[in-house]
């Protein structure tokens, strides 16, 4: 009798610790729903689903509200009674117009978007898996309302209000990824991200420094990658992906797989991808400026300038990439989570198209002008815990080391020195953050962080006939750069629907450079610079939403970027005849910025959402004429070159607004558009003015879309607006290889548009197909301040399997 009895308790215990574990469907093909936010704020619980739409309420029993949350379905809000007589089972209904959803990247904690001031917007993997970007810069720009340039097909450089390169941040699992050679000019490190392995994006617009610190001025980009998940039932959950890729504008072969193992306490995540991209074909109908009919080619000791049989193919674009990520998670009880990251990244060499543009003396001007293999590797270690003590409710450690490589080869036609220089970064980072709190209506966010980046820099000539090898000038000298702040944010529930949020913080900075080892090469009159100085920076913003459910959002906020070591110590060419120098004396520059903005749905039926902003950049770090030994020329490569340097010798405004509208429409379609305009000028030293150079034209994107049980089909277009020669950045104006001339011969950026059209369709419920075709009328574009035309008409085909 007694046996009986423990077997009916443990059954009865069995059946009830079952019994908490939702699960959460769409409600049109059934299928689990995982990443879905399920929160209470009494208890004070939040737990997300994993691949199997499932997730334990055990920390949720007795609570009257609990709110289950993901982009692109609709606000489910239950008590746990009403989630318990469902029989813990939910299906969630499909929309886009949700004025609430759960972002990390305002203050590195789970909160929800209406009560933060700042615009923040989620690029879903759903929408990923739809629209099937080819890298994490392509990914992006799916949100509408980033603007993405591009020197060669290997890249992307995102530009956001006016900001660009290293004025944005970028962070992936919540590590930052910006380095001490981040550069002013275009760069591609965000294709180091995986886009297959990322399960959400999120784009912060206007300064984030008082979370992130220096160079979050324009924005921050935030990627989480893959969660290891682990299980709910008493069998392991085995989940992953495969998808395999082609398109016919580069001749595309991708290829990915990743695969979840979880147990109750354990659970690993890897992931491998591989990408192949031959040279890309540009369209048929558009300015014939941006042929360029011919490539250089090794033949017999010479360079011998070939005709091209296509001459819409853009040689030398060509790359391949490939990247890897290991994920171990161990939760030995629900307090404590730790979890290890490593990730690898490394592309071929690949042409910088731009360069290979330019001509001299009628033909081409380089034989050779290329990067060669940037790689990325990062291990990271982050722990969690929750603990309801004084000090902190929940805190987080982010531990990482980082290694960047990256080069750059080039070699004048018929010339036989080819000039290497390989730059190396190795970067130490740690973060503690902290969340407390303080009562119902207050919530504070604390930490500090300490970074460092080892920079050594190399340069080589070699002979290409001879063989032989010399030491040559390095980009940059061997340097350090140190960062160590702390920071304050504090959100206020004033009233149910006004929230305040206010921020502070205090960071220092330090770097040193070692000019000595290019001394042999440039008359520096300088050995090394040292620089040690600190900035302070804050915000102040409110969120209040009326009685008839409109969003009225206010912020003002302030960003910085400290002097790095490309600002301090470069040497390199930006274009023909000008030559940039190290200059020593730099401070930081800092960014004023003030948002106001408004969203509404009505009706359930439409979502408008516009954003107003006005930025100020003060002592901004930027190029101007400069004098090395009291010359403002020097002999460089054979060319006589005007000596620059970036100088704190500016000041830079940037206003404009962010507008979105979302439509449901009838019988399971939608339709949404994205309008962006940004106006920006800078000082020159005459103190006329000039167009921010990473301003970009009036630019957007509109969607029709289709929903069913089985298919997804979404017709979109992007476009951008006319940049007219007068409008165009100074130092653009005379960049011939980048863009079209107008009817009297000058430089501008016409403008374009593309037609495309994407599916997706579930053959199984494990097996689906994505086909598509971008630029449908096959234009040839090139977006503002890009070296490469976009893709001609482009067909894609993708299969891919869950499991």
């Amino acid at each position: 009798m007694k046996k009986l009895f423990l077997l009916e308790l443990f059954l009865f215990l069995s059946n009830s610790i079952f019994a908490q574990t939702i699960t959460l469907k769409d409600i049109q093909s059934g299928k689990p729903i995982d990443l879905v936010s399920i929160s209470s704020q009494i208890p004070k619980a939040v737990v997300f689903t994993n691949a199997n739409g499932q997730a334990n309420l055990t920390n949720f029993i007795n609570s009257e509200k609990i709110e289950i949350r993901i982009l692109g379905y609709k606000t489910v809000i239950n008590s746990y009674k009403e989630i318990e007589a469902n029989h813990f089972v939910i299906y969630l209904e499909s929309s886009n117009l949700n004025l609430e959803e759960v972002v990390i990247s305002g203050t590195r904690w789970n909160q929800l978007s209406s009560e933060i001031p700042s615009k923040i917007v989620s690029i879903s993997a759903v929408e990923v898996a739809l629209i099937n970007p080819q890298t994490a810069a392509d990914l992006l720009s799916i949100s509408g309302k980033v603007y993405i340039q591009k020197s060669q097909q290997g890249g992307g450089s995102p530009m956001i209000r006016g900001f660009s390169t290293n004025r944005l941040l970028y962070t992936i699992d919540g590590i930052r990824t910006n380095n001490a050679i981040f550069r002013s000019g275009n760069i591609q490190n965000v294709i180091n991200f995986d886009p297959f392995a990322i399960e959400n994006t999120e784009v912060l617009f206007g300064p984030g420094s008082v979370i992130y610190g220096s160079d979050a001025i324009g924005g921050v980009m935030s990627f989480q990658t893959l969660t290891p998940q682990l299980t709910l039932t008493e069998e392991a959950l085995i989940t992953g992906k495969a998808v395999a890729r082609t398109s016919s504008a580069n001749q595309e072969r991708t290829g990915h797989f990743d695969v979840n193992l979880g147990w109750k306490k354990w659970a690993l995540v890897s992931s491998f991808s591989s990408w192949d991209f031959d040279h890309l074909r540009q369209g048929s109908h558009g300015p014939t400026d941006y042929i360029k009919p011919y490539y250089v080619q090794r033949q017999d000791s010479l360079d011998v300038v070939i005709t091209q049989d296509d001459p819409l193919l853009q040689i030398p674009s060509a790359y391949s990439q490939f990247n890897m990520m290991q994920k171990v998670r161990f939760k030995p009880n629900e307090k404590w989570d730790f979890q290890y990251g490593f990730h690898y990244s490394e592309t071929s060499p690949y042409g910088r198209y731009d360069r290979h543009n330019r001509v001299k003396n009628g033909t081409a001007r380089y034989a050779e002008w290329n990067y060669g293999p940037q790689k990325w590797m990062m291990n990271n270690l982050t722990v969690s815990n929750q603990n309801t003590g004084k000090t902190y409710d929940e805190m987080t450690i982010r531990l990482a080391q980082q290694s960047f490589e990256e080069s750059r080869i080039d070699r004048s036609l018929n010339k036989n020195i080819r000039n290497t220089q390989t730059e190396n970064v190795e970067a130490y980072s740690v973060n503690v953050d902290f969340k407390k709190n303080i009562n119902s209506k207050n919530t504070l966010f604390y930490g500090v962080e300490y970074v460092l980046n080892e920079v050594e820099s190399a340069g080589l000539e070699t002979n290409i006939k001879t063989g032989e090898e010399e030491i040559g000038p390095s980009r940059y000298p061997k340097s350090t750069w140190q960062s160590m702040a702390g920071y304050l944010n504090n959100e206020y529930k004033m009233t149910n629907r006004f929230y305040v949020q206010t921020g502070l913080r205090y960071n220092y900075y330090a770097l040193k450079s070692d000019f000595t080892t290019n001394l042999a090469f440039y008359p520096f009159p300088f050995e090394e610079a040292k620089l040690n100085d600190a900035a302070l920076t804050g915000s102040i913003g409110g969120v209040y939403r009326t009685e008839n459910a409109w969003v009225f959002t206010s912020n003002f906020g302030t960003g910085f970027r400290s002097p790095n070591v490309d600002d301090v110590g470069k040497v390199f060419d930006s274009s023909p005849g000008t030559l940039t120098v190290p200059n020593p004396d730099l401070k930081a520059e800092y960014a004023y910025n003030l948002d106001l903005g408004f969203a509404k749905v009505i009706n359930n039926f439409i979502k408008i959402d516009v954003t107003a902003y006005y930025t100020i950049l003060e002592n901004a770090l930027v190029k101007r004429n400069f004098q090395l030994n009291g010359d403002d020329f020097i002999i460089y490569d054979g060319e006589l070159s005007q000596i620059e340097a970036v100088q704190n010798a500016a000041k830079a405004s940037v206003y404009g607004f962010q507008a979105g509208l979302e439509i449901k429409l009838p019988a399971g379609f939608s339709f949404s558009s994205d309008l962006n305009f940004q106006k920006g000028e800078e000082e020159l030293d005459d103190q006329s003015k000039s167009t921010l150079r990473h301003a970009a034209p009036l630019f957007g994107m509109s969607s029709l879309t289709y929903k069913a049980e089985k298919l997804n089909l979404q017709f979109y277009t992007n476009y951008q607006a006319e940049r007219k020669f007068e409008d165009l950045p100074f130092e653009e104006q005379l960049k011939d290889e980048i863009y079209a001339k107008d009817s009297n011969g000058n430089n501008f950026a016409p403008s374009w548009y593309t037609l495309n059209l994407k599916s997706m369709y579930a053959l199984t419920e494990k097996l689906s197909l994505s086909a598509g075709v971008e630029n449908l009328t096959d234009q040839r574009y090139r977006p503002y301040s890009s070296g490469i035309s976009g893709a001609g008409r482009n067909f894609v085909l993708s299969l891919r399997a869950d499991f």
